[in-house]
């Protein structure tokens, strides 16, 4: 009996993690193209740090600008252009 009660509640967390049973393998599709708030400084030698609201909530990624000696203040609202696994985005200003 106990034995049952281990593999549902193992499968239950598996269909609920599920996420790519709709398609979406990697979060890519999930991040690049969302808006995001700057929170730390984005610029050339320096390791940013964007705010996005992604999966019913707000996380944190580190962020770099997608153009070259491009500096984004903190405030500033930007697009994802590019995402590199698991916490690193390639930002552009957003034309707000």
């Amino acid at each position: 009996m106990v034995q049952n009660t281990a593999k549902r509640a193992i499968r239950g967390s598996v269909r609920i993690r599920g996420a790519a049973r709709c398609g979406e393998n990697d979060g890519v599709t999930r991040v690049v193209g969302r808006q995001g708030r700057v929170t730390g400084r984005i610029g050339p030698g320096l390791v940013g740090e964007v705010m996005v609201p992604i999966r019913g909530g707000v996380e944190a990624f580190y962020a770099y600008p997608s153009v070259p000696d491009e500096e984004i203040p903190v405030g500033s609202i930007v697009v994802v252009v590019e995402y590199s696994p698991p916490r690193s985005v390639y930002v552009a200003r957003a034309i707000v």
